[in-house]
């Protein structure tokens, strides 16, 4: 294959550098380990495009090309020019892939226009041709502390002057490159659950971790003004998998924002490797945070999410997921200011189909406290939190990982409410778990020994009383209204609050 390539060069005239002898000198070790991705055909292909492969990368190489898919990538930042006092050198770096093993980080340094501009060119998931980057070798404690950990020895320099990054216009390389976004840069079985972590608790705060889980839902960004003036952003995501129904993931890089908000949904797995854990005392509980080491996988190629995605799958078709108020939501309360009408809020819905969090200020038309206890209260798995068969003795999730096993049982409310205003009436709000309680000042304990009289008291403390209360609302076709919302707090109305709100509203 050497000597063929010899001659294409000879016979190419688009070839003027002298391509690079150890881009020729692939073992057959290599060749071998990459034959379910590249043939040799492909690699003849490569080479006459005068791409270096990355695990070939040295310091000697000059005016190369290498193509790789990006599998990670952060915002671009202002640094103190100490060469120009008084001006800025802009950077932001990124990871690219080009075979299952080998991948290595890239920095592009310049001035603002230019940073900014080549910046916006590509994103995540994208497959670029680098022309003439410089090889270097990396500095193993920066690159642990602020940079995804690589198997190279080498990082990528792009310059304005030397340098140029371009989207790939090569389909056969493309076609070749791309699946690679959807493997992983660490062992398979390298993570940790929801649960775990949750099980860990504060042990593990300020870990560095992997962790595989599925989109529940992603909130609404939050601009906000650093200490220094500059723009930030803010985005939380709620996670979910087969132990635990709802875990949050907060993001600050637009890159990661972005991959979020055109890239997934509801369902979507993920295999997010170093994310770092801390806890996070205003909602007393263990969160993650994307950093700039983090890579996030998307729909991963493993066995492992494929049994993660096929549990999650049941759990959404038979919409078990939205049945219950999701675990720390309502620690968040602090961070919900939307004040909306019935109306607004079944608007907005139809206008957004990812989930919101609102408050709005209405009467509780409904709330049946007389039916059977089993329709105030269910019963559910504690693994995976599916209902409890009617024998009481098994799971309903053919998927659960405790079928076959003991079962282990969970019991929490779960009413329906209708609460409604002057604009209108939402049906069938949730009431449910920790916050039913609360709501109704009783544990399920003490209401399943209540007498009806009881509960009929209990009732009218609430019906027809104007209330200040939090929902958590999500897009839902499969229902009649369209939409689906969760009380993740309710109280008696402060008449002045109202009043203030109100008029605002009506104002």
């Amino acid at each position: 294959m050497y000597y063929k390539l010899l001659q294409l060069q000879q016979t190419n005239n688009c070839l003027r550098n002298e391509l690079p002898t150890n881009l020729f000198k692939l073992s057959t070790e290599r060749i071998s380990a990459a034959s379910c991705f590249v043939c040799r055909d492909e690699i003849q292909n490569a080479a006459m495009q005068n791409y270096v492969p990355i695990s070939d990368l040295n310091m000697n190489i000059t005016h190369s090309k290498v193509v790789g898919v990006i599998i990670g990538k952060t915002d671009s930042r202002g640094f103190p020019d100490r060469k120009n006092v008084g001006s800025e050198r802009f950077t932001f770096s990124f990871t690219i892939k080009d075979s299952p093993q080998h991948f290595l980080n890239v920095s592009a340094w310049g001035n603002e226009e230019y940073i900014q501009a080549l910046s916006s060119r590509f994103q995540i998931g994208d497959c670029v041709v680098i022309e003439n980057p410089l090889v270097v070798t990396k500095d193993y404690e920066k690159e642990e502390r602020f940079c995804p950990s690589t198997p190279s020895l080498y990082r990528l320099l792009v310059t304005e002057t030397h340098s140029a990054i371009k989207i790939c216009s090569d389909l056969e390389t493309e076609t070749r490159i791309l699946p690679l976004f959807h493997m992983l840069i660490k062992d398979p079985g390298d993570f940790y659950s929801l649960r775990d972590i949750t099980a860990n608790g504060q042990s593990l705060d300020g870990n560095i971790i992997n962790i595989l889980a599925a989109v529940q839902s992603v909130g609404d960004e939050k601009f906000f003004t650093k200490s220094d003036g500059r723009k930030g952003q803010r985005l939380e995501v709620w996670l979910f998998d087969d132990t635990v129904k709802s875990y949050p993931l907060v993001c600050w890089d637009k890159e990661i924002i972005q991959l979020f908000q055109t890239q997934t949904q509801r369902g979507t797995v993920l295999f997010i490797a170093d994310a770092r854990v801390t806890f996070d005392s205003f909602r007393s509980c263990m969160i993650a945070t994307v950093t700039s080491k983090t890579i996030i996988t998307v729909h991963p190629d493993t066995a492992e999410a494929n049994q993660l995605y096929a549990c999650i799958r049941t759990m959404l078709e038979t919409g078990d997921l939205d049945q219950e108020v999701l675990p720390g939501e309502s620690m968040q309360l602090d961070s919900i200011s939307d004040v909306l009408t019935v109306s607004q809020i079944k608007a907005r819905n139809q206008e957004h189909a990812d989930a919101f969090h609102c408050i709005t200020y209405a009467f509780i038309t409904m709330l049946e406290l007389g039916s059977s206890i089993s329709k105030i209260i269910r019963n559910r798995c504690a693994k995976c939190k599916f209902q409890i068969n009617e024998d009481g003795q098994t799971c309903s999730n053919p998927a659960c990982p405790s079928q076959g096993q003991q079962l282990h049982v969970t019991s929490g409310f779960e009413v329906l409410v209708d609460i409604s205003d002057h604009t209108g009436t939402l049906k069938t709000c949730s009431l449910a778990g920790t916050v039913a309680e609360k709501t109704l000042g009783c544990k399920t304990e003490e209401f399943m020994c209540l007498s009806e009289s009881q509960r009929t008291t209990m009732k009218w403390t609430l019906l027809l009383e104007r209330c200040k209360i939090y929902l958590k609302v999500l897009s839902s076709p499969k229902t009649r209204s369209g939409m689906k919302a969760s009380i993740l707090s309710c109280a008696l109305a402060d008449p002045v609050e109202v009043k203030q709100n109100l008029g605002v509203l009506v104002g």
